[in-house]
């Protein structure tokens, strides 16, 4: 199982021996300069230190990490996530986690800055409150899946995961979401 953390980490190493430079080189550099501003500090990487666009943004995460301290805490995430208006639908979240967790022991859960990733070998879902009254559930599943599900899933080209279902409360965690989840967990590998 590809573990994104360890996979961020490594491609950090990379950058580090092909360029010679330390990430907290780079992150002085864009102190010393005064960029500031994700996109610009992204440029400003790519034309000073000639690296492509997707490892200009891996060090510019990481310059932001350095000058917050570090990385923020899971809960200080999920905390965000589900503040205000969101609230209600954070144990419901919790619950469709816990639904994952239990196809096996190593589903992978990651807490990001606006959704919890599920995955195994390959994304398997993606759990993120939507709105203040929805969850959105992010599946990969066969078309055969879906069609099976009927209006409940809706197909999302292009996005991280095949299709989509809103969940509105703890009644739509259902038998027919669990099968749903463990048809992506089989997807998953």
């Amino acid at each position: 199982m590809t573990d994104p953390a360890a996979q961020t980490s490594s491609r950090l190493r990379d950058i580090e021996a092909a360029t010679g430079r330390t990430m907290a080189d780079f992150s002085a550099d864009v102190a010393t300069a005064g960029v500031q501003g994700h996109a610009r500090i992204v440029a400003f990487i790519k034309e000073r230190h000639g690296l492509p666009h997707g490892n200009a943004n891996a060090v510019a995460l990481k310059v932001h990490e350095l000058a917050a301290g570090g990385p923020p805490p899971s809960d200080a995430l999920l905390d965000a996530q589900y503040a205000g208006v969101k609230a209600a639908l954070r144990p419901v979240a919790e619950d469709i986690v816990a639904m994952a967790r239990a196809l096996g022991p190593d589903v992978l859960v990651v807490i990001q800055k606006t959704a919890v990733a599920l995955r195994r070998k390959k994304q398997l879902g993606v759990v993120q409150a939507a709105s203040a009254k929805r969850l959105q559930l992010g599946l990969n599943l066969s078309a055969e899946a879906a069609a099976a599900a009927g209006s409940r899933v809706t197909a999302t080209p292009g996005a991280m995961c095949s299709h989509r279902l809103d969940i509105a409360g703890p009644d739509d965690l259902d038998d027919e979401l669990t099968g749903l989840l463990r048809h992506a967990d089989d997807r998953a590998g």
